[in-house]
């Protein structure tokens, strides 16, 4: 199965504060660690919402909010992207990250057969057409 895992934003990822080198290094360990045993699929951190724009769709209309948002609790710092066997097995890994004061996420992504009758055998097709480009742009 694949997760989503969201690292939420606090203050000081608000405000831009970059980690300092010790943090940085025990994330990268934790990385590799992650990306050796196959489970790390992507993951990346997140500029503050100031440098962020939102665009609200209401029927045919299309607004731009610009950042910052307020609610910092409700916001994202960064995301992984993990395959893995279990949620069990997710949270096991999440445990060992080198956080502390903060709430991660972990949310299961949708695959094709939870869609049932809706994900006919053409959308599939589709979909499976799509995800072979884009593994061919990533190569």
């Amino acid at each position: 199965m694949r997760v989503m895992v969201l690292v939420k934003a606090d203050a000081n990822s608000e405000a831009g504060a970059l980690p300092d080198e010790k943090l940085l290094a025990d994330m990268t360990k934790f990385n590799e660690e992650l990306a050796k045993a196959g489970v790390l699929v992507a993951g990346e951190g997140l500029h503050p919402t100031s440098k962020a724009k939102r665009v609200r769709f209401s029927a045919a209309k299309r607004t731009v909010i610009d950042g910052p948002f307020t609610e910092a609790k409700e916001l994202v710092a960064g995301f992984w992207l993990w395959q893995v066997k279990s949620m069990d097995e997710a949270v096991e890994w999440l445990k060992r990250a080198p956080f502390d004061g903060t709430d991660v996420e972990i949310r299961p992504l949708f695959e094709a057969e939870d869609f049932g009758d809706a994900m006919t055998p053409e959308i599939r097709a589709r979909e499976e057409n799509l995800r072979a480009q884009v593994a061919v742009r990533k190569a």
